[in-house]
């Protein structure tokens, strides 16, 4: 069974929003500058893994708005996001954004589901993002 692993909020602007969750919440917020994304600490998370370290507790990200992505996602961890992509639409839904790196981390993809709501996919790849080797 795949499960949620992850939120992401959209924002019009980054600063006001990070504030506004900082104070509201206490959550630790931490950009990745080269991808535009703020990672948000929710609750807290084992130094080695960065994973949650409370069962069921999820972290998540704030992302810049756009005309795709207007409102909160929530993503689901996958074994095989393409195989996933591929159940997804067999099963009346659509790709809003393919597979794509965050390098070595994984990969994630954006679907929109029967009843019109966008979600993510993450698949766990230290691998990802790193040259393919050579044959």
């Amino acid at each position: 069974m795949a499960g949620v692993v992850h939120f992401e909020i959209p924002a019009d602007d980054k600063e006001r929003a990070n504030t506004f969750y900082q104070g509201a919440f206490g959550w630790t917020l931490n950009p990745m500058q080269e991808m535009d994304y703020t990672i948000a600490i929710t609750t807290p998370s084992d130094p080695q893994t960065g994973m949650p370290s409370t069962p069921g507790a999820i972290n998540g990200a704030l992302f810049p708005r756009s005309e795709e992505l207007k409102t909160p996602v929530i993503t689901v961890d996958v074994e095989d996001i393409e195989a996933s992509l591929g159940q997804i639409e067999s099963a009346g839904g659509s790709v809003v954004k393919g597979k794509d790196a965050v390098p070595g981390m994984g990969y994630y993809a954006y679907f929109k589901d029967t009843e019109g709501n966008i979600l993510g996919l993450w698949q766990t790849d230290s691998s990802a993002g790193s040259p393919a080797p050579a044959e």
